[in-house]
C-alpha cells in the first residue's frame, strides 16, 4: 500500500553511544524520506561522536571507535540532514521519547535551532504496543511476515519502520491513513519539550512533570522560587528543555 500523505515524511533511525539524551551523541542516522507522490529517498550517514563508543553500544549496534574515527562529527553534516527534514512530517520507532529527542540536542549542539515541534510525529512504536505489545524485530514479523535481518543498524530499522506502519494501517480499521491522526494516535502526553520534563495541564499551562514541583505550574514555581531557574539550567537536563524554560520565563518577565 501507499501511505496517503500531505505532505514528505521521514521515517529515521539513530544508532548512539547510549541512551543519556543530554550526553550521549549519534554515530550513525539513517533516513527514508517517502513524498506523496509514492517515490522514496534514503540515505545513512556514520557520525564521529567525539567520544568513545562503549563496548555496550558497540555490542548492540556493532559500529566501533575505528570505524567512525574518519566520519563527520554532527555539526558537520547537520545542516544537510536538516534538509531532509525541513517541510516533513517524522516517523519512527520510539522515536517521541528517545530519536527526536537526542536528534533536538544534537542539532542545538551544532547551532541549528529546530523546533521539531511544528512538525507532525508517528511513533510506530506506540501504534504497536498499545495494539500488540512488541519490540521493532517481533513487529516486522508480525505486521510483514519477515525476520528482521541486521537489527539495530540505523538503515535497516528505519526501512523496517516504514514498512511495520504501513502493514499496522491496512491491518487496524481504527487507524486512519493520515499522518494528522496517526500522529495524535502515538502521542502519549502532552509535553512542552521533548523529554517530557516539561508537560501541560487541563488548562493548557506548562507544568513540571518530575521533581519536587511535579505537577505545578512553570510560572508559579519560577515566581516563587526563582533560584531554582538557575539551579535547572545548571543541572543535567538536555539543552531543549532548557530552551523551553528560558522561553516560558522570558514570556513572564515580559509580560509583568
Amino acid at each position: 500500500m501507499q501511505l496517503q500523505l500531505k505532505r514528505p515524511i521521514c521515517f529515521f533511525d539513530l544508532e548512539t553511544t547510549g541512551v543519556n539524551i543530554a550526553k550521549d551523541r549519534i554515530v550513525e542516522i539513517s533516513i527514508l524520506k517517502a513524498f506523496p507522490d509514492g517515490s522514496e529517498q534514503d540515505n545513512t550517514w556514520l557520525v564521529n561522536p567525539g567520544m568513545p563508543i562503549p563496548e555496550e553500544a558497540t555490542a548492540v549496534h556493532g559500529i566501533t571507535n575505528d570505524k567512525v574515527a574518519n566520519a563527520p562529527i554532527f555539526k558537520e553534516i547537520a545542516a544537510e540532514i536538516y534538509t531532509w527534514f525541513k517541510g516533513a512530517d517524522l516517523a519512527g520507532y520510539n522515536s517521541d521519547r528517545f530519536d527526536i529527542p537526542l536528534l533536538a540536542e544534537e542539532m542545538l549542539r551544532a547551532d541549528i535551532d529546530v523546533d521539531f515541534k511544528k512538525h507532525k510525529t508517528v511513533d510506530v512504536q506506540t501504534v504497536f504496543h498499545k495494539m500488540e505489545q512488541r519490540t521493532l524485530t517481533a513487529a516486522y514479523r508480525f505486521y510483514c511476515d519477515k525476520d528482521l535481518d541486521n537489527a539495530h543498524s540505523a538503515s535497516a530499522d528505519a526501512k523496517a519502520t516504514f514498512e511495520v506502519l504501513k502493514a499496522q494501517i491496512e491491518r487496524y480499521d481504527d487507524l486512519e491513513n493520515d499522518v494528522d491522526m496517526l500522529s495524535q494516535f502515538t502521542t502519549r502526553h502532552n509535553s512542552v519539550d521533548f523529554a517530557g520534563y516539561i508537560r501541560t495541564n487541563k488548562e493548557n499551562k506548562p507544568i513540571f512533570g518530575f521533581g519536587k514541583h511535579k505537577g505545578k505550574t512553570v510560572v508559579e514555581v519560577l515566581e516563587k522560587e526563582p533560584g531554582y531557574f538557575g539551579w535547572l539550567l545548571e543541572a543535567d537536563f538536555p539543552l531543549y528543555t532548557k530552551k523551553v524554560l528560558t522561553a516560558i520565563r522570558l514570556k513572564t518577565l515580559n509580560q509583568s
